[in-house]
């Protein structure tokens, strides 16, 4: 077990007290959850109530402890202010690219701390790029697989669209922490070149997709 920061433990603890309003509060959920049309009408809280709503207890944890595993690199590197930067400068990112992707869609509607998460996932990435993880808390792999895959996956369940997952808001939020990192910490874009490359490859395709019309 790492050490765990003060400020990751409070952001965990607004993460759960919150989803779990939500789980048995369904007037509160779609309260505060992303929906398009409201917010367009001027509810724009929204944008950020939605990234500590969760549809179940599984979608809570893994956001979670993806965050617990990578919040103290970002904190280690970037600071205290760097990190709250990354959260939410990629919780904003990730759900007005959400927005924008879904401008047309009024009842489109989505929760989760996801674009958040996966913009610390980036940052830590990009600053630490030999780190491992343990997968199923066993198998070595290293981090950026982790990270590129998941941004994979999560094209592949926007796809499938059956969910109220804001999937989309991985990219948006992986392009926060990504771009909100080197401009902390430009010494990446030398030290740490082919991960900045690696790392572009799934948001790149991702536009790609989108402008094909396979999004």
């Amino acid at each position: 077990m790492q050490d765990i920061s003060t400020v990751t433990i409070f952001i965990i603890i607004a993460n759960v007290l919150i989803s779990y309003k939500g789980f048995n509060d369904h007037s509160f959920f779609h309260k505060y959850c992303f929906k398009i049309g409201s917010i367009q009408q001027g509810e724009r809280i929204r944008v950020l109530t939605s990234a500590f709503l969760h549809i179940n207890p599984t979608h809570l944890f893994v956001n979670m402890l993806t965050l617990y595993f990578f919040a103290n690199s970002v904190i280690t590197f970037l600071g205290i202010t760097g990190f709250i930067g990354v959260y939410f400068g990629s919780l904003l990112l990730g759900n007005l690219l959400s927005l924008y992707f879904h401008k047309d869609e009024p009842q489109y509607t989505a929760v989760g701390a996801s674009g958040a998460v996966v913009g610390v996932l980036y940052a830590s990435i990009l600053l630490r790029p030999d780190m491992m993880l343990g997968l199923f808390f066993i198998i070595p792999l290293p981090a950026y697989v982790f990270g590129i895959g998941y941004l994979l996956y999560s094209i592949w369940a926007m796809k499938r669209g059956q969910d109220n997952i804001g999937h989309d808001a991985h990219f948006g939020g992986a392009m926060g922490g990504f771009f909100i990192t080197i401009l902390l910490s430009p010494w990446v874009l030398t030290e740490h070149f082919l991960m900045v490359i690696l790392l572009t490859i799934p948001i790149i395709l991702l536009f790609v997709l989108k402008k094909m019309g396979k999004l």
